[in-house]
């Protein structure tokens, strides 16, 4: 089973913790916040689904967009309203196979981090969808699952990065490419564009000799898509 039940006990650790494998998420965040901002529209309403501490959200909302995230950890969204920057952004207790919101309400959604932890992952798909409006776009980030994924992704971590929780993430919750993209098909959305998200080889040396995760750690996108992977879909009208 997945263990998300970590995500409650981080607090600001969220923000600030390198001794632990969120750091890594923020560091991918990083490189994947200019990316989405640099291809929404002018005031855009945006959903970020599995929003966390609002490392995404509140960037959007501070670049001036309206923004919603939500996510099923509170603890993780007391954070993310502690630390908008703007107070504009919205957050919202709720799970993404249901969002409460009517049909065509967003001109974007993003699902980061978020569909190789739920168990359904087409059904998370599937609401996005349903809330965005057509010509809308859906960002997304996930990990591919082969061998490689699984030594870097799975077990480097858990070897290397101190503190991992157990079964922060399991590898047959992991997607392949060709998978993603028949669910999205098969929800109106057609994909766009396709990021590989890997880390520099001199961050991955400097987390081996200290054991910890620098403040520096770079991840860049590639072509290769064999780890983790990002990209950009477009809702089609019927």
């Amino acid at each position: 089973m997945i263990n998300n039940e970590f995500y409650n006990d981080l607090g600001d650790d969220w923000l600030h913790r390198l001794d632990h494998p969120v750091a890594l998420l923020r560091a991918e965040n990083a490189v994947r916040t200019p990316w989405v901002l640099k291809e929404l529209e002018a005031q855009a309403n945006v959903l970020d689904v599995g929003c966390g501490a609002g490392l995404l959200a509140n960037a959007i909302a501070k670049a001036g967009h309206e923004v919603t995230g939500v996510d099923i950890s509170a603890s993780s969204l007391r954070v993310a309203r502690k630390n908008d920057e703007t107070k504009r952004a919205v957050y919202l207790e709720a799970n993404a196979y249901s969002l409460p919101f009517p049909d065509a309400s967003f001109d974007a959604v993003c699902a980061m981090d978020v569909l190789e932890h739920v168990e359904e992952p087409k059904r998370l798909i599937a609401e996005a969808s349903r809330v965005l409006k057509k010509g809308g776009l859906f960002f997304f980030h996930t990990f591919n699952r082969n061998l490689w994924s699984y030594l870097l992704v799975i077990k480097g971590v858990d070897w290397f990065v101190p503190n991992a929780p157990p079964n922060m993430h399991v590898y047959p919750l992991f997607i392949k490419p060709r998978e993603l993209n028949q669910w999205l098909e098969g929800h109106q959305l057609l994909a766009l564009e396709w990021l590989g998200l890997q880390p520099s080889l001199r961050s991955i040396c400097t987390l081996l000799r200290t054991r910890t995760v620098p403040k520096d750690f770079v991840f860049r996108f590639c072509k290769s898509l064999k780890t983790g992977y990002c990209g950009k879909a477009k809702k089609e009208p019927i």
